[in-house]
């Protein structure tokens, strides 16, 4: 049994309000990571080797700490993205999958999707397998999942958009949100998309659906999309905006129209 005061722990603001009880429970697999200041706290071959202990590939560890140590700047990030992409070099295995993808603990998660990733090639394959990823109930995995597929959706933005302009009408918001979020054009810690930073208006069709949404979560996805865009187009924001002022009198695209002219608003 967890205990209460770890299960209802706010997340650490600095490395020195970590709890060390807490971290011995994230190390252990057992809990999920309340924030980004313990995600990074996590020791993720102390993890790994529980983890693979688990699915009786004990074996492997070596290969892992090597990958991990061959890096000239570890970061939390690329131990994560070390470790998925070599559980997607040494295993296919579906059962082993199931367990990842299905773990108590978020950054398993996240190895899990960085490893079914590069099984892919083609974004009609891709997406539907990475859309539990985007539907996780975490923060981080549903970062993660961005970062291991938005190069491949840029290389075949036509097949993304259609894609993805089915997925904003998805009950849950984190699919809603990530379609959106995972084409900006600009975005955050991920490659730029010149198709839209010059041609903004090929993602109208991600956009239009969403432009009054109920979710806070997908209307600053929306909002941002547009900041990004604004950068390099800002006259086909301010009439994407101007339109939608007229077409929809709702708080929820007032509040995206605010955000999304914040750039052109300075």
């Amino acid at each position: 049994m967890i205990p209460e005061h770890i299960l209802n722990r706010k997340g650490a603001r600095s490395a020195k309000d970590l709890n060390p009880e807490a971290i011995e429970y994230l190390n252990k697999g057992l809990i999920e990571t309340k924030n980004l200041m313990e995600w990074l706290a996590v020791d993720q071959l102390a993890l790994l080797k529980l983890v693979l202990s688990g699915i009786g590939k004990i074996e492997w560890f070596s290969d892992f700490e090597a990958a991990v140590n061959q890096q000239k700047k570890p970061t939390a990030n690329s131990n994560t993205k070390v470790i998925g992409q070599n559980f997607g070099v040494l295993t296919q295995n579906q059962e082993i999958y199931k367990v990842l993808k299905n773990h108590t603990s978020d950054v398993v998660r996240c190895w899990s999707c960085w490893a079914e990733s590069i099984h892919y090639d083609e974004v009609s394959t891709l997406l539907p397998v990475m859309q539990q990823y985007a539907a996780d109930t975490h923060f981080g995995v549903r970062e993660v999942v961005i970062f291991a597929t938005k190069e491949r959706m840029i290389e075949d933005l036509d097949t993304a958009i259609s894609i993805l302009t089915k997925w904003t009408s998805d009950d849950d918001e984190n699919i809603r949100r990530y379609a959106v979020e995972s084409l900006r054009p600009v975005g955050v810690w991920t490659k730029k998309i010149a198709e839209f930073q010059e041609n903004p208006e090929k993602g109208i069709g991600l956009l239009e659906p969403l432009k009054s949404d109920n979710s806070k979560y997908v209307r600053d996805a929306v909002a941002n999309w547009l900041n990004d865009a604004s950068k390099s187009k800002p006259d086909w924001v301010l009439a994407v905006c101007n339109r939608w002022e007229k077409e929809s009198s709702t708080k929820e695209t007032a509040y995206i129209l605010k955000r999304g002219l914040r750039t052109i608003n300075k």
